[in-house]
């Protein structure tokens, strides 16, 4: 090969322009995972010896939810408990985006010193003192678990005291028509006196009757005071 045409060739191959390289493929941005967040809150907050607080939480962004003392709960709900002294009930929230916690406190109060003996108390005074409120689902008068102990220690305390009649009243919260309350106040008050003749009560000591959600404990709109007004409450029958 002549040196004039090795120049050329040479020439040739070296204006060639090489391929630029692909851009890299855009990736998306990583998603940001939203932090959980965490109410808790306790009605009422100081209480005697013996007495119920309903506790209410609500949280967001949680894949599961615990209570200092109660173990796994739902990430919205309401429980009553019985503190046998001043507990800070403590809820933490976890999630992928983290956690969160929420803290409420109850005291409890020792009970009175009782200076005169018991048999001195009126029957009322010894109803309010033994016979307690249950508590009821939204839509439902099904007797939740947590209101059996409870309905047990009201039926022990009718058993022993046979004189005594019950009026048990039906209430509901402000949802829902005037019609439509009054007859589920009405299946709330009869499952609770289904329950107390199942522990041995009489059927003819008691009687039942529904107030819908004509007569409020609470009148705030919102979960806490909706589920104080979702019960079946006793008095004596004059």
């Amino acid at each position: 090969m002549s040196a004039l045409l090795l120049v050329a060739l040479t020439a040739v191959s070296g204006c060639k322009k090489s391929k630029p390289l692909p851009p890299p493929a855009a990736t998306a941005p990583p998603a940001t995972a939203v932090t959980p967040t965490a109410t808790l809150t306790a009605t009422p907050t100081v209480i005697s010896a013996g007495d119920q607080v309903q506790l209410a939480w609500r949280t967001t962004d949680a894949t599961s939810v615990t209570i200092d003392g109660i173990g796994d709960v739902p990430s919205v709900g309401v429980r009553t408990v019985t503190p046998a002294g001043s507990t800070t009930y403590h809820l933490v929230a976890r999630g992928e985006g983290g956690s969160a916690d929420a803290s409420a406190r109850v005291t409890v109060n020792p009970p009175p010193a009782i200076e005169t003996p018991a048999t001195t108390m009126t029957d009322e005074q010894m109803f309010k003192a033994s016979v307690q409120d249950i508590f009821f689902d939204y839509d439902n008068y099904d007797i939740r678990t947590d209101s059996q102990s409870t309905l047990a220690k009201d039926a022990d305390f009718l058993v022993k005291h046979p004189d005594i009649k019950v009026v048990i009243g039906g209430y509901c919260d402000e949802r829902g028509s005037n019609e439509y309350n009054i007859v589920l106040g009405q299946n709330r008050a009869q499952s609770t006196k289904t329950a107390l003749v199942t522990a041995g009560v009489a059927a003819d000591r008691i009687r039942v009757i529904s107030y819908g959600k004509e007569k409020p404990f609470c009148t705030d709109s919102n979960e806490q005071c909706w589920q104080l007004n979702r019960r079946a409450g006793f008095t004596i029958d004059r």
